[in-house]
């Protein structure tokens, strides 16, 4: 079973548990994100297809982290007329694991949140850095240079 579905104006073909990286979105990681915009549905009944939208079909995901994409630098330079100009940019994207298909209207089940392990018993915090509470010192000011062109004698 699969779908294609439309994010970011463009589309992606995507199953359960497969990761995809798409246009930046306002998620934090571990949260869990739905995508009404399916274009087309696939499963063992056939193939369904959207004008524009599959009704009732949604996809349902998990943000597993936010990234950037590789720099990439524009360069412009005008021959002979000492006129040059360099930008970089790095686009943002969003890693998402799809979860599921929901057919029907069916709602996303709700993932359990992850607890912490509890500590075993006498277990204690881990002490400080032994140079945690002790301030540093500011730094002595630099030596002036010497006005003349004469080196400075010491």
């Amino acid at each position: 079973m699969f779908a294609v579905i439309k994010t970011g104006g463009k589309q992606y073909r995507v199953a359960a548990k497969d990761v995809i990286t798409i246009a930046k979105l306002d998620a934090q990681p571990g949260e869990s994100v739905t995508f009404g915009e399916v274009l087309m549905f696939t499963n063992d009944n056939g193939t369904e297809l959207g004008g524009p939208t599959v009704q009732g079909v949604t996809v349902a995901g998990e943000v597993v982290e936010q990234t950037r994409g590789p720099k990439v630098i524009a360069f412009k330079k005008r021959r002979r007329q000492n006129s040059k100009r360099k930008r970089g940019h790095r686009q943002d994207f969003t890693v998402v694991r799809i979860t599921e298909i929901l057919t029907g209207g069916a709602r996303p089940a709700q993932a359990a949140p992850v607890e912490a392990a509890p500590e075993p018993a006498g277990a204690e915090a881990a002490p400080a850095a032994p140079d945690a509470d002790v301030a540093k010192k500011p730094r002595a000011p630099r030596k002036k240079k010497a006005e003349s062109g004469e080196p400075a004698a010491e």
